[in-house]
């Protein structure tokens, strides 16, 4: 008897990844637009449509919600009706039908203008001559929000509707801040991502402890083990035992 697994957007990239990653432990439903999926169950509605996401999501023991709009540069009402109000209606849904975890797919965004700041904006840019890379100065999951735009503004709202639902009805609500996750799997289409860059085996692998560990509100970032990173994954390593596998200097040529 496999659990059941609801998914929304796995039809996207990071989708497409955890099914193939999790079919194996997991009975996986996604709930999509259109059914993509070659080795899971999809229903086809819309997660922005409450009645779609509660149906669809019955007798899941865990939600893992990716849907969205994922362009930084998006409009508000494209990041209000996709983002903002679908992630209410999974949170709504998980009381409703007893779900006991909720993974968020959060953003880098939500924390994005500190690359404003020095080093950071110095290790985006490249310039790396005036930088100790094993002394830089980490964003944890302490740091104040500081959104880059409407998209990080509903990521950290997403964070907060997961802040509520966890203290209210006791919802376990794991916020993944992910960094850059690309179709081909290397960090090569600028210079950030060798600091940003998330391997596919590691967005599995942060995925995959944060179902399988019984956790409270948490915030982890999704960054492989880059010398360059500039996110802390020191918290993702003491809850869950996150230990990426991948350094985007490998793939630098």
């Amino acid at each position: 008897f496999m659990k059941k697994l609801f998914i929304t957007g796995g039809s996207g990239l990071i989708g497409s990844i955890l099914n193939n990653h999790l079919k194996k432990e997991y009975e996986i439903v996604n709930l999509d637009i259109n059914n993509t999926s070659k080795s899971s169950s999809t229903i086809v509605g819309d997660m922005n449509n409450y009645n779609d996401v509660l149906s669809s999501s019955q007798g899941a023991f865990a939600t893992i919600h990716l849907g969205a709009v994922v362009s930084v540069d998006s409009d508000w009402d494209l990041v209000l009706k996709n983002n903002i109000e679908s992630t209410r209606n999974v949170y709504e849904s998980a009381r409703i039908n007893k779900i006991k975890k909720v993974i968020f797919a959060s953003s880098n965004h939500a924390v994005g203008m500190f690359e404003n700041d020095n080093p950071y904006k110095e290790i985006v840019a490249g310039n790396y001559e005036k930088i100790d890379h094993n002394n830089i100065p980490l964003i944890d999951h302490n740091v104040p929000i500081r959104p880059d735009s409407y998209y990080g503004i509903s990521k950290a709202y997403g964070e907060s509707m997961g802040r509520f639902y966890f203290e209210e009805y006791g919802i376990e609500s794991i916020n993944l801040r992910i960094g850059t996750v690309q179709k081909v799997d290397t960090p090569t289409n600028s210079i950030r991502h060798f600091a940003t860059w998330l391997a596919h085996k590691d967005i599995a692998q942060i995925v995959e402890k944060s179902l399988e560990t019984k956790l409270e509100f948490e915030i982890f970032y999704g960054v492989s083990n880059n010398k360059w990173r500039f996110w802390d994954i020191k918290n993702a390593y003491n809850k869950i035992g996150y230990e990426p596998v991948e350094n985007a200097e490998n793939y630098r040529k």
